[in-house]
Order: C-alpha cells, then structure tokens, then sequence
C-alpha cells in the first residue's frame, strides 16, 4: 500500500497511540515529518594515495567546522533558553573534538580508502551502537549524542542543513505551526528548527531524559516519545494531537477530542495569562533549573514547592562547586521575594544516574542505591551541596528535603549528616523536610513528621512504587494512572498524620497539577500543591470552582 493510501486510510477513522510523555503540554496541528534520508544518497567512494589526503583534510575541515558551529548553538541556546540546557551541546562538541575520534576516522580514510563520509558514518555509528547495546537507560539516551556528532559533520561535508521531508516544495510550512514527526527527538531538532512556532514533536523513539527531550521541555514544547511506526501511519499534513502529559497521540482527531484534550486548537505553547491566589489552596512552582524563579514569580507562585537541584548537575555532565551551587540557590531565593522555596537534594540512582560519578552496576535501579541511601553514602557529595544552602538560609529561611526517604531513621540520619557538614558555618533558619515517595515512608507519615518539621508527597515515584508500574514503559503505562482506591486510602492517611502533628504537608507530584483532583486534595486536608509553572493558573481555576462543603466533586 502507497503512503498516501495509508493516510487516506486513517483519515476516515481517529487513530488513538499510546507512547511515553516527554515535554507537558497539549496541541492539535498538522504534520510536518522531519527529513531522516538527507544523508542517505551522500557520494560513497574508494580513495588511495594523493585522494586519501584529500579526505582527511575533508574530514578535518568538516571536524573544524562541525565544532564551531556547535559553539555558535552553545551561545545562542545560552541566552535564549538557559546556560543549564546550553551544556548539552558541550557534550557534543568534546565528542567531535576528540582525538581519538579523529585518530579512528583518518585511520579509515588511510587504512580503508574509505571518502570522508564513509569514514565518519562507520566510526561514529560503530560508537553509537555501543552504547545503545549498554543495558541502561541514561547511557543509551546518551547514544545518541553520537549520532547528533556524526549528523553535524555530514552536514557539513555535504553542505546542507537539517530540514523537513517536503521542504522547498510550495505547500510546506517548514514546521510553522506545524508537529514535527521524527524517528527520534534530537537536540538538533529542538534547536535548529524554527521552534519559536513548532506546535510539538512526536517520534518513535528517545528517552525522558534525553537531551531533546531536556531541550522540548525547557522550550516548553509538548513531545511525546515511544510510538513504533508513527512515520508510516502519518503524512506531511495529518492532522495529529499530542499530549505530552498523558503520552496520548491521536490521529485524526475529532473535534470533540481536540476540545476534550486541549484548551485551543493552534497558536502555539504560551504561557497563560496569571492567575491571583485563592482562598483554600496555597499554589507553588516546581522548578528544574534557577532560571525558572522568572516564570514561577510571573504565575504569581506562592512559593517554590520543589527544586529539582539536580537537573542542572545533570544537563552539565558534572558536578557543581559549593560556589556554583549557592550563586543559584541564592537567586532562587531573591527571585521569589520571601516566598517560601524548598530544595530538594540531589535525587541521584534510578532513571537518573551520572556516568560523572561512580555508581556500581544495579539489576534493578529504581530499588537500589538511589536517593537518600546514595547521599548517606557518598557524603562528600552531600557536603557541598548542604554547606551551599547554609551559606544561602543567612539571606532567608529555606526548606530543605531529602528524597527516597523509607522511615524516620533514615531521616534522621541524613538530616544529622547534613548538619554535620555545616556545623562550622554561620546560618539561618533551616527547615528539613521529608519527599514522602516510598509507601512504607507514607505509612510510617506520623513517626517521620514527628521528626521532620514538614513533608511533600511525591506522587509520580509513589504510584510506581505502590503499583508496581514503570511509568517510562510503555508497554504497561496503561496501569500507570491515579485512580485507585490504595492511592488515595494512603494520601487520606498521610493528611491525617499531618493534621495530628501539626507539621505542613504539599504535594507536589502529577496528581497535584491534575484539575480533576484538585477539589478531592482539598476535601481531604491537602491544600498545599506544587505543579509546573504552566499549571498554576489552571489549578487555581479549579479550586475556585470547587463544589461548595458537602456537594459531591466531579
């Protein structure tokens, strides 16, 4: 059957997809399908003597060129988007700059008569199979750093740029407007096309902690990742649907769909309007990286509910000095004017290793040295991470939160090891807190607060944990989903632990951000939500629009 049979095929019918959710966000568009093949037909050709030093200086020029284009992105996602997200292409540039690489490729161009293009393809893909091979989620995601290396350098030999399948044909849109559909998400694609006007991405494959998908994400453009076969089920100009909250993707869909799933139809990801706070439910931010103090402070936040303090470690691909931690501590404190901001420490181990630092090979990740069992065993770690934030309490009171927390001697454990390391340091007010994320840390809620001055439940890794449940694999994120007795059975009795003890409870996970919850929250004591900077105004419409005491919520 002919491609455009198949889109004709599907054009009759609503085609419903389930893949893993990258980038949040919500947009119905038409389809612009990103150019795979444009190396495809690239001049492949034997060389010896005199051409053989004709392709090495190739290479060479193409190496050269291929780097400083990469510092040219480096600056200008910088200062578009942040310094966090500008290091990925840092990673990138080693990869063409290194020695070795060059070494292995001229090896080919000599040794194998192999042109320029040959070499480079069979060097590169010979790395990126290597690390796709490696049973690890974070390194495989890594793999394709390799890919993005080879991908620049050919562009470069064949003097082309990325581009979409039917660009230069009179109809394309060159993505305006447009979801781009692609094999998979790459950093090239977030940053090369004109993503001021992209709707969204959907691809067949790449990872949640991929460097596109750090880059859809910090763009604030849905992506939806995991959808095996999309590019033959779509055409330039189908009509698609991504929600990058659910990982849903629809084809052809309704209007009555298009209503349900998102807000409007077209005009791109914007930030809404913001939204005054309102009485009943106190509405924080949760923040990824320091430059998203701007964006919480314009919603109108009521706080920082969650910092992620370990993303930029990761974007980097290093740690930081005590010094760089506290200059961006500190301007998250400013930024939010006396609000309340609360850090979390560095959630390390699971689906969010460093191949930076040493961590023993695990058969199952998401259960082993991970969170507070890595901080408590690597306290040189912890050390300036704890001494950066109390340097930052002289300037106001902060929060601080320890995540993977699994009963109350744990807690205390590494709350004393945190206060160990600051001793010798003038301070200030400094309160510890529990991610309460472990559901034996949730049934033990009342023994932990009674130690812990405040807690925040967790709910992405809790349903996991409860359930069972990768909530990356698509094969099973059907069952991911909150609307289960047991879930709610312990959210009730974490509220209660709260009410008995006095000490502050939030939530900041999915469910929190999630308006068919919000009023149920409330009901059950839960009045304090931290969601994504994007949300808050929606969840504050919620809860204005809750049932009066004694009706029943939707």
């Amino acid at each position: 059957m002919k491609k455009s049979e198949t889109v004709r095929e599907h054009a009759a019918r609503e085609t419903r997809l389930k893949g893993v959710p990258l980038s949040d966000g919500c947009v119905a568009a038409r389809v612009c399908l990103f150019n795979e093949k444009r190396h495809s037909n690239l001049p492949l050709y034997r060389v010896s003597g005199s051409g053989a030093v004709r392709e090495t200086r190739r290479a060479k020029r193409a190496i050269e060129l291929a780097s400083a284009r990469l510092e040219e992105v480096r600056e200008r996602v910088a200062a578009d988007v942040g310094p966090a997200e500008a290091e990925i292409f840092v990673a990138q540039k080693m990869i063409i700059e290194d020695p070795k690489l060059h070494d292995a490729i001229m090896k080919v161009v000599t040794d194998e008569g192999a042109n320029a293009e040959a070499a480079v393809m069979r060097v590169l893909d010979a790395y990126e199979a290597r690390l796709s091979a490696v049973d690890d989620a974070y390194i495989k995601d890594r793999a394709s750093d390799f890919g993005e290396a080879k991908r620049r350098i050919l562009d470069v030999l064949a003097n082309m740029r990325p581009s979409l399948q039917c660009a230069g044909e009179e109809h394309c849109q060159r993505g305006r407007n447009r979801v781009i559909v692609a094999e998979e998400l790459t950093p090239t694609m977030t940053v090369d096309l004109d993503t001021e006007h992209v709707m969204g991405f959907a691809t067949e494959r790449g990872g949640a902690h991929s460097h596109g998908a750090i880059l859809a994400r910090a763009l604030g453009v849905p992506a939806v990742s995991g959808l095996p076969g999309l590019r033959d089920r779509v055409g330039c100009g189908t009509e698609i649907l991504v929600d990058g909250r659910s990982g849903e993707v629809i084809i052809w869909p309704r209007e009555e769909t298009v209503a349900r799933f998102c807000a409007v139809r077209s005009g791109g990801v914007k930030m809404p309007a913001p939204v005054d706070p309102v009485p009943g439910l106190r509405v924080m931010a949760n923040i990824r990286i320091a430059e998203d103090v701007a964006e919480a402070a314009a919603m109108k936040a009521e706080g920082i509910g969650l910092y992620r303090t370990e993303i930029e470690v990761i974007a980097a691909g290093r740690m930081f000095t005590e010094e760089e931690y506290a200059e961006r501590y500190l301007r998250v404190l400013r930024g939010m004017s006396g609000a309340p901001v609360t850090y979390r420490l560095l959630d390390i181990g699971s689906d969010k290793p460093l191949p930076f630092v040493e961590i023993p090979r695990e058969d199952n990740p998401s259960l082993g040295w991970r969170g507070a069992r890595f901080l408590l065993g690597r306290p040189d770690l912890l050390r300036a991470q704890a001494r950066a934030l109390a340097r930052v309490s002289r300037h106001g009171a902060i929060n601080v939160m320890y995540p993977m927390i699994a009963d109350a001697d744990q807690f205390a454990a590494l709350r004393d090891a945190f206060r160990a390391e600051t001793r010798d340091l003038p301070q200030g007010d400094i309160r510890h807190g529990v991610m309460l994320e472990v559901p034996a840390a949730c049934l033990q809620a009342k023994e932990i607060l009674d130690e812990a001055d405040f807690a925040s439940i967790g709910t992405n890794d809790l349903i996991q944990y409860l359930y069972a449940v990768d909530r990356n694999n698509e094969r099973v994120a059907h069952d991911y989903h909150p609307d289960r007795p047991a879930l709610w059975r312990l959210l009730g009795e974490v509220a209660a632990a709260s009410a008995q003890t006095g000490k502050p409870l939030s939530l900041c996970g999915e469910v929190g951000a999630d308006t068919r919850y919000t009023a149920r929250l409330m009901e059950m004591g839960i009045t304090t939500v931290s969601v994504n900077t994007r949300l808050i105004p929606a969840v504050r419409a919620a809860a204005a629009r809750r049932p009066a005491s004694g009706a029943k919520a939707e």
